[in-house]
């Protein structure tokens, strides 16, 4: 038998308030509604950027929401809006850049439930 879906009500949803925005857990190992993958929202206020860095275990796609976000993997910076999405590979230093005047959101997600960060 499939095993039953796992839902999150938005009052489960984990914030993890930063200096730049905060991000918001919807699903992860952690949470206990996954063993294969994180998803997340990712707010970035204007003119701020979260710091860079790299995930060693797990690729990440970003998909743009709202706002205007310049986006930096390795030595490639691209301009994105809502609707654009990115796939970023495991290990390839990253970041985001609010460039707009509006509070930019975009969803993450990520192909492990253990989400791993390393700072640059």
């Amino acid at each position: 038998m499939a095993e039953k879906s796992r839902m999150t009500p938005a009052a489960a949803v984990q914030v993890e308030d930063q200096t730049w925005g905060r991000l918001e857990w919807m699903v992860s190992g952690a949470l206990g509604n996954s063993d294969t993958m994180t998803v997340g929202r990712c707010y970035i206020r204007p003119g701020e950027q979260n710091p860079r860095h790299y995930h060693p275990n797990c690729d990440e796609v970003l998909h743009v929401l709202q706002g205007t976000i310049e986006h930096t993997v390795d030595d490639d910076k691209v301009t994105m809006g809502p609707g654009d999405t990115i796939s970023i590979p495991a290990g390839a230093l990253h970041n985001a850049r609010n460039v707009g005047t509006d509070e930019a959101i975009f969803v993450i997600s990520f192909s492990a439930p253990d989400r791993q960060t390393v700072g640059e």
